[in-house]
């Protein structure tokens, strides 16, 4: 049995630079890793793969990205075993944080090391963009750019440290939805953005940017009070993940973001998400 965990992410800019003639957008994002897991097991057993997520709600067939990518590397590799697959969730679910994607790459990777498939990092990245945008950034494993449809990742000098307080407000925002509200014109042209140079936390709290979150606050206007919520508990910038619906506050300090989360708490529904985390 193999034990693994599964990070979070953020994305601290989120650049939507026109839709593509597949389907998808190009983008310019700089994601980042946070200390917040899912933690998966995999048993390796004879026949078939057998997912469980035992009080997550999620599918447990074909319709769950960890089934989709451990049927992935077995037909690669043709291989006529079985696995099976245990996630327990502390990420929420559909919230901007990439723990469905997060889990397809920690899948993709154990499984190369648990068979000894022997499969390269770009072998494992082709897979990771075919089962989703996300993927290959998990794979990868460090803070990046992503452009293109998010497969293309260039690794950045270390960033500051930060302590988050992420608010999950509970509900979920379909990502096809945000994207299909922001109605831009198919592009066709080479891309050409100004990634912007981060170097201090100053340069970070300045770069804060995602073009899907006005039309997350339009469909839910609960964000942007998450965000006001979060400044007036000492976030030095706050910001939606992805497409939503966390938002996540920036703090310098454990002490600070630990004191900002317990004021948060008494002031939102119970049934709304505080978490401290950092940044990995």
């Amino acid at each position: 049995m193999m034990r693994k965990l599964s990070p979070a992410k953020i994305n601290l800019h989120l650049a939507v630079l026109g839709k593509r003639p597949d389907g998808y957008h190009n983008i310019a994002s700089l994601m980042q890793l946070i200390g917040l897991y899912d933690e998966l097991t995999f048993e390796p057993q004879a026949g078939n793969i057998v997912i469980n997520c035992p009080d997550s709600g999620l599918p447990v067939n074909e319709d769950n990205i960890v089934f989709r990518a451990a049927r992935a590397i077995f037909a690669l590799k043709e291989y006529a075993g079985g696995v099976k697959i245990e996630i327990r969730k502390e990420i929420p679910i559909a919230a901007g944080l990439g723990g469905g994607s997060g889990n397809a790459a920690t899948t993709l990777l154990a499984l190369n090391e648990l068979f000894c498939f022997h499969l390269t990092l770009t072998e494992l990245l082709a897979l990771g963009k075919n089962l989703g945008a996300d993927v290959p950034f998990f794979i990868f494993g460090k803070t990046a750019w992503a452009t293109g449809i998010g497969e293309e990742l260039t690794a950045t000098a270390p960033l500051p440290p930060s302590w988050l307080v992420l608010v999950n407000p509970g509900f979920e925002l379909s990502t096809r939805a945000i994207y299909e509200s922001l109605n831009l014109r198919l592009t066709t042209e080479p891309v050409n953005y100004s990634i912007p140079a981060i170097y201090s936390q100053d340069d970070l709290i300045r770069g804060l940017k995602n073009d899907l979150e006005a039309a997350a606050i339009k469909l839910h206007p609960e964000i942007e009070e998450i965000k006001r919520i979060l400044i007036s508990a000492g976030a030095l910038g706050s910001m939606m993940s992805g497409s939503g619906p966390t938002v996540f506050g920036i703090f310098q300090t454990e002490k600070r973001a630990r004191e900002a989360a317990n004021s948060i708490v008494r002031r939102v529904p119970a049934t709304w998400r505080i978490i401290v985390s950092c940044s990995l």
